[in-house]
Order: C-alpha cells, then structure tokens, then sequence
C-alpha cells in the first residue's frame, strides 16, 4: 500500500456524490474491496476526509462522519465532492 498525494486533504470537509438516487457507497473497515462494509452512505452524507491510499490502482480515503465522528472507515475517492 502506498500513500498518495492526497496530503492536501487532511481534515477537509466532503460529501458523497455519485452514488446514486438508489445506491449506498459503502464505507468500509479498509481500503480495498476486500474489507468488510462497516455502513452505506446514501449521496450527501457529509464525511471528515482524514488521508487517502492507493490500493490495486484505486484512491481510497480515511473518512468519517461529520454528524458522528466515531464512525470511520474508508470510501473510494471517485464518489467524494468537496463543500
């Protein structure tokens, strides 16, 4: 796993976009398809961008819940908006 350029975004505030009117992006317990869902988050959920990591190619970012900052987990980057 290696850190990304994505640095810049430490504690920045986002939303997820791009999920669908029907679909959850799932937060999960690590960066990579291979770990466990922890929760869906339907598009506007605002989200703490904490720091990201490229697994397999993809950007995954360090997240947690705005309204409940005890939750945290990862989401793959394509599906966040900054505010």
């Amino acid at each position: 796993m290696l850190l990304s350029g994505c640095s810049d975004f430490a504690t920045e505030r986002t939303t997820v976009l791009g999920a669908g009117p029907d679909e959850l992006l799932k937060l999960r317990a690590g960066p990579g398809l291979g770990f466990s869902v922890v929760l869906g988050l339907p598009d506007g959920t605002s989200l703490v961008r904490r720091d990201c990591v490229t697994e397999l190619g993809q950007l995954w970012c360090r997240v947690s819940l705005a309204a409940a900052p005890q939750i945290t987990g990862y989401v793959a980057a394509d599906y966040l908006s900054t505010r």
